[in-house]
């Protein structure tokens, strides 16, 4: 090869002007952010990001259960790809979510508030956690127009719910996210064993390793102390409690029995649409959509809460018979690609959530990091999307199952060929056997 021909294929880049423009050099996937951000975090706090309850079995089975789905890509013309789609009656410029997440300014000084203005650039919501360390009215000043879910669990009395109730109204939040996974907190071994409690308390451990991250430690120290001013019902005023009494009560595990009467309570007080988070079990997602609830969130709370509960994705057909189109369905839980995203819609989902994935990006590079991370999983829809054959989100919902496999049902089919018509589902299929 001739000088003139190497130089023609060499080129030289310039330096990185905008911290988007570093991240789009360096980071390719949710893992290569998950890198930057294990950097960037002392040791004890990015387990608390990436730890699980137990022996974190949930944890793990939230990840291997996309493995077992397979694309089956057909093949014809790919016109005006589209992402965008509705959820909850609005729109979304792609069927991914922005999941609650607490503790958030724990990873960046910024926290609740750049993930919000990043959502917001994105087109998609963002569910603002209880434990939010940022007021749910200043999340709202951030991002004005973006479409804001408030997350809250159920609660026994009713004057103190009201009065929150009244408050997200007020601050502009469009739906509620209830979780009813967290009747307890998961018995989170990680986090015990490097001293970090919940609240977040910073222990010796925790200031070493913090020393040798000086960029983390200089944002901790120079901002507000670590708070969780959406606990109480009222805005707050002056100096911050972080520990307020409500969740001095969760920790202590005598709060009040919930039930299904307190969610009906919930859906005559609220006029705005109400998603039900940690639901895996198909009866109770019938329920929901008897009670009038308009979207439930498939989760197992990432793995942190009951250790060997199903993965989301392997209940998602489950739930989605047993609903029948009467209640919009979303997916969280090892979500870490768009492929994954488009696995999901496949098989029914119509929009899926992430928390992790954003989470690394807030600790690697702040509001800039959370926009890479969502910039990343609209490529990975375009491209899979576009290599699968369809050319948007309702056709892809409309013909998913035609595109997708799961392993067991390849196998099946292989052992039983007498068996394996393509018109007959895979449900008759097993009947046969």
């Amino acid at each position: 090869m001739k000088f003139k021909d190497i130089r023609a294929l060499a080129t030289v880049q310039g330096p990185a002007r905008t911290p988007s423009e570093k991240l789009s050099r360096r980071c390719y996937s949710v893992e290569d952010m998950r890198r930057m951000a294990a950097k960037r975090l002392p040791g004890s706090i990015f387990d608390y990001i990436e730890g699980g309850g137990e022996d974190e079995v949930s944890l793990r089975r939230n990840r291997s259960s996309f493995d077992d789905w397979s694309f089956l890509p057909k093949w014809g013309s790919v016109e005006n790809l589209d992402l965008s789609s509705t959820l909850l009656g609005g729109p979304v410029s792609m069927p991914l979510t922005l999941a609650p997440t607490g503790g958030t300014r724990l990873f960046h000084p910024e926290g609740e508030s750049a993930v919000a203005r990043a959502a917001f650039e994105a087109g998609v919501p963002y569910g603002l956690a209880h434990l939010s360390t940022t007021p749910m009215e200043q999340v709202s000043a951030a991002a004005p127009g973006l479409r804001r879910w408030f997350n809250i669990e159920p609660m026994a009395d009713k004057v103190e719910l009201q009065a929150l109730l009244d408050r997200a109204v007020k601050a502009g939040y469009e739906a509620l996210l209830v979780n009813v996974d967290c009747r307890a907190i998961g018995h989170r071994e990680r986090d015990y064993r490097n001293g970090f409690t919940a609240p977040p308390s910073i222990k010796l451990k925790t200031v070493v390793e913090g020393a040798l991250r000086p960029r983390w430690a200089l944002g901790f120290l120079a901002n507000d102390a670590i708070a969780f001013p959406n606990l109480d019902a009222h805005v707050p005023e002056g100096e911050l409690s972080s520990t307020p009494d409500m969740w001095r009560t969760l920790l202590a595990g005598s709060y009040e029995p919930t039930d299904w009467d307190d969610i009906r309570d919930l859906r005559a007080r609220w006029n705005g649409p109400i998603i039900l988070k940690g639901v895996v079990n198909p009866n109770d997602a019938a329920i929901a959509a008897e009670l009038g609830i308009n979207a439930i969130q498939v989760s197992n709370h990432g793995g942190r809460q009951l250790d060997h509960m199903a993965s989301p994705l392997d209940v998602l057909p489950d739930i989605v018979d047993r609903t029948a189109g009467r209640i919009d369905i979303i997916v969280d839980g090892g979500i870490r690609r768009g492929s994954d995203v488009v696995k999901a819609i496949a098989l029914g989902a119509d929009a899926c959530s992430i928390g992790r994935p954003y989470l690394y990006g807030l600790a690697a590079a702040g509001q800039a990091g959370v926009a890479h991370v969502l910039k990343m999983f609209a490529a990975d829809m375009i491209r899979t999307m576009m290599l699968l054959g369809v050319s948007t989100i309702q056709e892809l919902r409309a013909e998913g199952r035609e595109l997708i496999r799961h392993s067991s049902e390849a196998s099946f089919r292989s052992a039983f060929p007498e068996a394996a018509e393509p018109h007959l589902p895979f449900a008759e299929l097993k009947g046969a056997r």
